[in-house]
């Protein structure tokens, strides 16, 4: 069992755990506005989310690590009252949970760093597929999770 790292990887998925949560939660929100393979798509991501979610709570919690609470609800940053505006959403949520995922792998090493790329990769990827479905362009950005 790992040593418990307060400053260091355990802070840092500590934080991408409270993004996940985050994440969950406006994946409901955006699913109303969606049909059909949006709808789909947007029930995908948040098990995707939820998955994350149950993992961290696992390995932080067997670990010695604290594990933050999950909130009863969260402010949008925007109202999502149809499609363009559950899109923009997704996308925001994709590029807000990844930039966690980015800050964890300076952090980090063995497992837990692969874990941090890969889901910074997954964030990423449904992001794209997220703008490609609101007709965004550029559909990809150069450095994903990393702001400005």
């Amino acid at each position: 069992m790992r040593q418990p790292t307060p400053g260091g990887t355990d802070a840092a998925l500590a934080a991408a755990l409270t993004a996940e949560y985050a994440a969950i939660y406006a994946y409901g929100p955006i699913g109303v506005q969606l049909t059909d393979a949006g709808r789909r798509s947007a029930r995908a991501a948040e098990d995707a989310h939820r998955a994350r979610r149950d993992a961290l709570v696992v390995q932080l919690s067997t670990g010695g690590g604290t594990v933050p609470a999950d909130r009863a609800g969260y402010a949008l940053p925007f109202p999502v009252t149809d499609r363009a505006s559950a899109l923009r959403l997704a996308i925001e949520v994709e590029e807000r949970t990844g930039a966690f995922w980015r800050a964890a792998l300076p952090v980090t090493n063995g497992a837990d760093r692969n874990r941090a790329l890969a889901a910074l990769t997954d964030c990423a990827l449904r992001a794209t597929r997220w703008r490609r479905a609101a007709g965004v362009t550029p559909l990809t950005v150069a450095f994903p999770g990393r702001s400005g």
